[in-house]
């Protein structure tokens, strides 16, 4: 079958896309015939060796998937031949991954389409919606009511964060562009922050006058001097991107508030968290909430160049499908 892989560590040229062996499904994995996938920061980590993870050569590149089952192992229960599902946890962990016309998936790891969903418009929300669900209930412990802030709310991951708060009953604060602000209150912010404004932090502090229940920094720029002043009692913040990042700690301010920092990635989440988050990213694709603003779609052979542009920072809000030769459209 075709896949993109890799056979060492190192730059996007060393990704190739030819033949490898199809895969076999254990007893307990899914066979699915992929019809597309997409390009993840965290895979340019896992292929630079930024990284570090278990894995054999060639090594099949990426997370997400949306297909059909193809074939089961004898210990699977619940999945049939020819259903629309997703997964967004390969690539990982020994796992192969869905740059591929197959990929095996471990049963617990594979979710249903809901119906009448669009699967590309799925695929290409289910990885940032599945970070956002960790950053705002699994770590952040987001609760009805509280305010959270979202710095870069019109980001794919951003986006995600917001509508998935105000789903929940929060009060969302985003920062993105001005020419942005329509778009993250469309999601569902209550309030939106011009982030290259030269007093956007006071006006932050404005917009959340009894404190920040919950700061969340898309862009990994993680400045804690100046939102850890932002929260509320017992506020937390979410670090959920910028590897590089060194940000100096006002530990007395955080101490006095009762507060805390929390870092996660999406590639440690447990088994039972991602299938939690999967529950809730189903719900909100059925109702509409979770919607891709742009995405490309180019074949699996674009893949190398997928990974140049994501990591020169062009992608920012834009997903990129990938699909295999001879993939079958799904509906």
């Amino acid at each position: 079958m075709q896949a993109a892989f890799i056979e060492r560590l190192g730059p996007p040229d060393v990704i190739r896309c030819s033949e490898v062996p199809a895969p076999l499904p254990g007893p307990s994995d899914v066979l699915v015939d992929v019809a597309a996938t997409t390009v993840n920061p965290v895979d340019t980590f896992v292929r630079s060796g930024l990284f570090r993870t278990p894995m054999d050569f060639p090594f099949v590149i990426s997370r997400d998937l949306v297909g059909t089952v193809a074939a089961t192992g004898d210990g699977v229960r619940g999945f049939t031949v020819g259903e629309r599902v997703w997964c967004n946890s390969l690539g990982h962990g020994g796992r192969q991954g869905a740059a591929a016309e197959q990929a095996v998936v471990p049963a617990d790891r594979l979710y249903r389409l809901p119906d009448r969903v669009d699967p590309y418009a799925a695929l290409a929300t289910v990885h940032p919606a599945a970070t956002a669900h960790l950053a705002l209930f699994t770590h952040g412990r987001l609760r009805r009511g509280e305010t959270v802030v979202v710095a870069g709310g019109a980001g794919n991951v951003g986006s995600a964060l917001v509508a998935m708060a105000a789903w929940a009953g929060a009060r969302v604060v985003a920062t993105a562009r001005a020419g942005d602000a329509g778009y993250c209150r469309r999601l569902g912010a209550a309030e939106v922050v011009d982030h290259r404004a030269g007093d956007q932090w006071e006006r932050l502090r404005d917009a959340a006058p009894d404190g920040v229940d919950l700061y969340t920094d898309t862009s990994g720029r993680n400045d804690l001097e100046r939102a850890i002043p932002l929260l509320a009692p017992r506020g937390r913040v979410v670090v959920l991107a910028g590897a590089a990042s060194r940000p100096a700690l006002p530990a007395g301010a955080m101490y006095m508030k009762d507060a805390s920092v929390v870092g996660f990635v999406i590639s440690r989440a447990r088994v039972p968290e991602l299938a939690e988050a999967a529950e809730v990213i189903n719900t909100l694709l059925a109702q509409g909430l979770l919607r891709p603003r742009r995405t490309e779609t180019l074949p699996l052979a674009a893949a190398a160049e997928t990974h140049r542009r994501m990591e020169r920072g062009e992608l920012t809000a834009r997903r990129v499908l990938l699909t295999p030769p001879g993939a079958v459209g799904l509906r």
